[in-house]
This record gives C-alpha cells, sequence and structure tokens, in this order.
C-alpha cells in the first residue's frame, strides 16, 4: 500500500469481484457457479483468494447455509458499482463487439464449462456467452444459421443422417458415471463396476428430440450393461429440476464423471468396463476465428495437462466411435478438425 492508502500493486481483481457478487446474490456455491457458467471450484477459489487479499472474510459457511458476514455485506455494495461502471465503459468502447456464443450441451456436464472457463482466462479481452442447449442434436442448425458459433457434445451416433457441413475436433474421452440418490445402495461404493446394473432401472434421458447422440449413447450401454431404462419423460432441465426428479423417482440416472454436484446425490464412477463419452467441439468451416481457437487451445491444453484423449486399458467407447478408435481415425487434429 502507497503513503496516500492506494492498494498500488494490489487492486481487486474484477473478474474474483463478479465471482463474489453472484454467490453473494445467490447464497449457494453451485447455483452461483452454474449462473457464471464456471466451475464451483474455480468459484470457491477466486473469493478465497479475494479474501485473502483483502484480509478479510466475506461468507459465514456451514454445512446447511452460505451467509454474508458484515464485511462481505459492504462490499457487495461497492462490488454492484465497480461492476456496473466497468460494463457501462466497457460497452462504450468497444460498442461493435460481438460475444462468441458457446452450447455448453447440458447443464451440469462439466467438461465443457472447464473449456469456456479456461478460454476465458486465456482471452479476457473476447467475450464468451455460455448457454445450455441440451443437445448437440439441435445445436447443429442453430450453428449453420448462424444463431450459435460453437456447440460442445459427441458429434456422431448410430442411424444420424448425412453429416452437416460442419467441423469439429476431439477433446476428451470423458468416463461416464451415475447420478445417484445419496441413500441408494450402489452409493456406498467407490465406483461401480458394470456387472451391479443386471436388471437395474436406470435414467439414460433416451428419448430427448434435441439429442440423439445422447440417446443412442444410452440406449447402447443399458444393453452392455444388461440395464433397463426408465419410462419416456421431459427431460429435467437445470440442476435444481434435476436434484427434484433424482430425490423424486429415487433411481440412477446416467452422467458423465464431471458431473456437477447436486445436493441429495452423488456420483459414481461405473467400471470394469469404463465406459466413455467422446466429447468434440463443433463450429463452422473456414478460416478459424479467434474465440474458437481459443477454445480449441484451452481443449488442448486440458487434454494434455490432464490426459483427455487417454484411453483407460479396459474402456468402452459406442459405436461408431469405437470402430474409429480401432482404426485410428479418431485422434486429435491440431490443424483444427477431424472429419466425420
Amino acid at each position: 500500500m502507497n503513503d496516500d492508502g492506494s492498494p498500488i500493486g494490489n487492486e481487486l481483481d474484477l473478474r474474483s469481484l463478479r465471482y463474489f457478487v453472484a454467490a453473494a446474490e445467490e447464497l449457494h456455491f453451485t447455483r452461483a457457479a452454474a449462473r457464471l457458467f464456471v466451475a464451483q471450484q474455480a468459484l470457491s477459489r477466486e473469493i478465497a483468494n479475494l479474501e485473502r487479499q483483502t484480509g478479510t472474510e466475506l461468507f459465514v459457511r456451514t454445512t446447511r447455509r452460505v451467509a454474508l458476514t458484515p464485511a462481505g455485506e459492504r462490499l457487495l455494495v461497492r462490488a454492484r458499482e465497480l461492476l456496473a461502471l466497468h460494463d457501462l465503459t466497457w460497452r462504450e468502447l468497444r460498442p461493435t463487439a460481438r460475444p462468441i456464443l458457446v452450447d455448453l450441451l447440458s447443464e451440469g456436464r462439466g467438461t465443457s464449462v472447464r473449456i469456456l472457463e479456461a478460454a476465458r482466462a486465456a482471452a479476457p479481452d473476447l467475450e464468451f456467452c455460455g448457454r445450455y442447449g441440451g443437445g448437440l442434436g439441435s445445436a447443429e442448425a442453430r450453428i449453420l444459421a448462424g444463431d450459435l458459433d460453437v456447440a460442445f457434445g459427441r458429434v456422431d451416433w448410430v442411424g444420424r443422417a448425412a453429416a452437416v457441413p460442419l467441423e469439429h475436433q476431439l477433446v476428451r474421452f470423458e468416463p461416464l458415471a451415475l447420478l445417484l440418490p445419496a441413500d441408494h445402495e450402489l452409493a456406498a461404493l467407490p465406483a461401480v463396476p458394470l456387472r451391479a446394473l443386471g436388471g437395474v432401472e436406470i435414467d439414460a434421458n433416451l428419448y430427448d428430440p434435441a439429442a440423439p447422440e445422447w440417446g443412442d449413447l444410452g440406449r447402447q450401454f443399458l444393453a452392455l450393461a444388461a440395464a433397463r431404462s426408465t419410462p419416456p419423460h421431459p427431460p429435467a432441465l437445470g440442476l435444481a429440476e434435476a436434484a427434484l426428479h433424482l430425490v423424486r423417482q429415487g433411481l440412477p440416472i446416467l452422467t458423465g464423471l464431471d458431473q456437477t454436484e447436486i445436493p441429495g446425490g452423488v456420483v459414481r464412477p461405473i467400471v470394469e468396463p469404463v465406459p466413455v463419452y467422446p466429447w468434440s467441439i463443433l463450429f463452422r468451416p473456414g478460416p478459424i476465428e479467434p474465440g474458437v481457437a481459443t477454445l480449441l487451445e484451452a481443449a488442448l491444453s486440458l487434454a494434455t495437462a490432464e490426459g483427455w484423449l487417454e484411453l483407460p486399458p479396459d474402456a468402452w467407447a459406442p459405436l461408431p466411435e469405437s470402430a474409429r478408435i480401432r482404426d485410428g481415425t479418431l485422434v486429435w487434429r491440431p490443424d483444427g478438425a477431424a472429419g466425420q
């Protein structure tokens, strides 16, 4: 701190303040993270950094509730003012700036959110606007129409029509998992062997017309596990609805290992074998725009650091991807796109 009391060299970070405001308004870290399209761990980390920087506790956290401290209440007033002034200044300086529109697939699936968060950190001058469309089937048409720039998800499936004229890049083989009610008998296991699922009724969301790629994977997985599907029902949209649905029906829900935490539920990986969901980034052909390039670079960095493209020895992948894995055509392409 300078002689005049100004914190030169230790200025408050606007992103940390934005995360703080979301958490202060929601008083729930999971909801605040979903609102910002970031991982809950990232939000908690930014707030912890802000508390260390200011030398004061901003939240009182217990297992049942989150509340602002008096210092947190004071900061909330100033943080809102600072962010409003920042956003107004940004709009005035960049009146024609257009955000990169990104479909993150389905709320609760963490892979696409983690890539978006890394891209935002790598290119703070670019504006990314995330949304949840629920399935890649509906996102493809929106990319072609110019309503979206990028979508995440599984780009191929059994029975799909002719491929649309879009580019895509494989970014991850995510292990599948079960989202279980906390009191379900399988929740007591650290991981669920496939053999334990024979005859078990599982909600694999097979019937959503917006997500044919997920319905196909779910049908193949249930056949592999000799498990039963729940009857057709509307998909639960959003984490709150998913939590209500999980508790109400009391059945396992098929998801990915990076599933966001849901109150009343636990996530358990499926093993022996390890089934995987192939994630790709989908975008328009032609010169790669800076926002798309940033997302691709962020995905490559995460894939390299965390071994996202390294298949477990006993991995199971659905068709048609399993055939392409065997013949070596389903791989990372550093020039930007992998063909169908």
